[in-house]
């Protein structure tokens, strides 16, 4: 039987699996009716802006998690373990790439997600979206890796990855996944934060209204989380109040435009954990 080589494009991904080994991942998942969320989206487009459904839950999710600093947090220490809340929320989002001819996954980060306007978030998903990994100067780190022999090149991935005060601009403090370009209904994934997203393709489906059925855009949306940081009812209350947010979404501005910061460049992290197409 032939056996190809482990492909270097992919070694990042298998240095990102093995550290992920100690997690304890429970999974959660709920329906989303996107009715407001693509009654925005006309919006939005009637003034020239495309905002997809990533854009919605990074949006949503950031706020969700900077009102839950419980969630919003990581595992630190081996023997003595400690819970520690980081002080903003970044968002890892993982992305569908080609790079040195191979379909893989590469993810970034998206920095202080929750101060960001739709459009900003959307901006810097996109600039990562279109842009060629091989090319771009952010993801020199992820070809250094693929360079570096197996051994040498986990440990390279551990000393940048593990340290808590790497892991916000390598792993952010939750991820986001999609499957939305597929028509997947189920999709549930380890990011390697407390908490990760992972979003189903949005469809009509019938929903019930005030006793009677109707049909709505749907998203299947799941929450995997790391049992050793958050109990169930806690990631329970996050997914519950993402939910909430994006059944009624408002952006708090009246507008599409530039609410909070001016945008942040995002940071790009040296692993993955599922294909994102934005």
């Amino acid at each position: 039987m032939r056996a190809d080589p482990f492909p270097r494009e992919r070694r990042h991904t298998a240095y990102f699996l093995r550290e992920i080994r100690g997690y304890a991942p429970v999974f959660l998942g709920a329906e989303i009716e996107m009715t407001a969320v693509r009654r925005h989206q006309q919006d939005a487009r009637a003034r020239g802006d495309r905002f997809s459904a990533v854009t919605y839950v990074l949006y949503s999710a950031a706020r969700v998690l900077a009102a839950h600093p419980e969630a919003n947090a990581a595992l630190r220490g081996g023997l003595r373990p400690r819970v520690a809340p980081y002080e903003t929320v970044a968002a890892k989002l993982a992305l569908d790439k080609t790079m040195g001819g191979r379909r893989v996954v590469l993810s970034a980060v998206l920095p202080d997600v929750h101060l960001r306007s739709l459009r900003d978030i959307a901006e810097q998903t996109a600039r990562f979206r279109d842009g060629d990994p091989d090319r771009m100067p952010e993801f020199a780190g992820v070809r250094a890796l693929q360079r570096l022999p197996g051994p040498l090149g986990h440990l390279a991935y551990r000393m940048g990855t593990r340290p808590l005060r790497r892991r916000i601009t390598t792993n952010g403090t939750f991820s986001v996944t999609s499957l939305g370009h597929r028509p997947v209904t189920s999709f549930h994934s380890v990011g390697g934060t407390t908490v990760t997203l992972g979003l189903g393709a949005v469809a009509d489906r019938p929903v019930v209204r005030d006793g009677a059925v109707t049909v709505a855009p749907v998203l299947p949306l799941s929450l995997t989380f790391d049992h050793r940081v958050i109990d169930g009812a806690e990631a329970a209350d996050v997914l519950g109040e993402i939910k909430q947010a994006l059944e009624n979404f408002d952006d708090g501005s009246g507008s599409t435009g530039h609410e909070g910061t001016d945008a942040a460049k995002a940071v790009p992290a040296p692993n993955g954990a599922a294909d994102q197409r934005t």
